[in-house]
C-alpha cells in the first residue's frame, strides 16, 4: 500500500471519526467554528468575484472565479471550521449507528445559522470598505447581477444546482483526506470545489454572501444605476432583493446541497466501503 496516501476505505474511516467529533462538540466552540466557516468561504466568494468582474466571457469568468473560490475550503481544512455542506457527512456516522438523527440536526441546524453569521460580517465589511467601487462601481453592480440572477431561480433549478454542488464539495472535502501532506491536500481540494465554480452551481453558504452582498450593492444608488446601465437590471429586479425573497433561493439551494451531499455521497460511499472500514 503506497504510504503516501490513504485508501478509500480509510477517508470513510477518518470522516466516521472526524464527523463523530463534529457532533459532541461544546455549543460555543461549534458555533465560533462556523462563523470560522462562513467567513472563509465568503472570503473566497468576495475574491473571486472581484477577480472575475469585468470578464465579459462566461466561461473564463468563472474559470478565474474557480482559481480563487477554493481558498475557502483551503482555510476551513487547515485551520478548523464547521461548514454546514461537508457537514452533510455526518449522515455516514448516522447510518452507522455512531450518532443520532438528532445530534445530526442540531449539529447541520448550530453550524447554518453559524455559517451566515460568518458570511454577514464579510458582506458588511466589503461593503463599507469600499472594494465594491472597483472598475468605476462595475463590482458593485456586478455583485448586483449575480444576486439578481441566484433569485431568478426557479425551485427545481436551485434543488438541482444544489445537488451537484455539493456533491463535488463532499467529494473534495473526502479527497483532502486522502492525503498526507499539505500540498496534497491543496490539490484535492482545488479540482473538485474549481469545478463547481466553473460549473455555476449553488452553494448554500456561498450564497450567505453573494444574495446579502447583492442586497447591500443594491443600496447604493451608483451600483444600483451601473448595473441597470451594464446589465439591463430592472427596478422590479433591484427592489426584490431583500431578505424574504432571498428565502426563494436559500431553501431550495439548501434542500439540494442535502440531498446531493448525503443521498449522491454519504450513502453510496457507506455501502460500498461498510465491511472495509468496519474490519478496520
Amino acid at each position: 500500500m503506497d504510504n503516501h496516501f490513504n485508501t478509500p476505505s480509510e477517508i470513510i474511516n477518518l470522516n466516521l471519526n472526524s464527523c463523530e467529533n463534529k457532533t459532541r462538540l461544546p455549543l460555543g466552540k461549534m458555533i465560533l467554528l462556523g462563523i470560522m466557516a462562513g467567513i472563509f468561504i465568503a472570503f473566497g466568494a468576495a475574491t473571486s468575484s472581484t477577480a472575475a468582474h469585468a470578464i465579459t466571457n462566461v466561461g473564463l469568468a468563472r474559470t478565474v472565479a474557480g482559481t480563487i473560490f477554493p481558498v475557502g475550503l483551503m482555510l476551513i481544512v487547515f485551520l478548523g471550521g464547521e461548514l454546514f455542506t461537508g457537514n452533510c457527512l455526518i449522515i455516514l456516522d448516522v447510518i452507522s449507528k455512531r450518532v443520532t438523527w438528532l445530534s445530526m440536526i442540531r449539529n447541520l441546524v448550530i453550524v447554518y445559522f453559524s455559517n451566515l453569521i460568518g458570511a454577514l460580517i464579510i458582506d458588511f465589511l466589503i461593503f463599507f470598505s469600499g472594494n465594491l467601487n472597483y472598475s468605476d462601481g462595475l463590482l458593485g453592480a456586478y455583485t448586483i447581477k449575480v444576486a439578481v440572477g441566484k433569485l431568478a431561480l426557479s425551485p427545481v433549478q436551485g434543488i438541482t444546482s444544489g445537488i451537484l454542488c455539493n456533491v463535488l464539495v463532499c467529494l473534495a472535502v473526502l479527497m483532502a483526506a486522502s492525503a498526507k501532506d499539505i500540498a496534497g491536500k491543496v490539490w484535492a481540494i482545488f479540482f473538485p470545489i474549481c469545478a463547481f465554480v466553473v460549473g455555476g452551481f449553488e452553494h448554500c453558504v456561498a450564497n450567505m454572501y453573494y444574495i446579502p452582498a447583492g442586497i447591500l450593492a443594491a443600496s447604493n444608488p451608483a451600483y444600483a444605476a451601473k448595473a441597470q446601465e451594464v446589465y439591463g437590471i430592472t427596478e422590479a429586479q433591484l427592489s426584490g432583493l431583500n431578505a424574504f425573497n432571498s428565502l426563494h433561493s436559500f431553501i431550495p439551494v439548501t434542500l439540494g446541497n442535502i440531498i446531493g451531499g448525503m443521498l449522491l455521497v454519504g450513502l453510496p460511499l457507506y455501502l460500498i466501503y461498510k465491511k472495509e472500514w468496519k474490519s478496520q
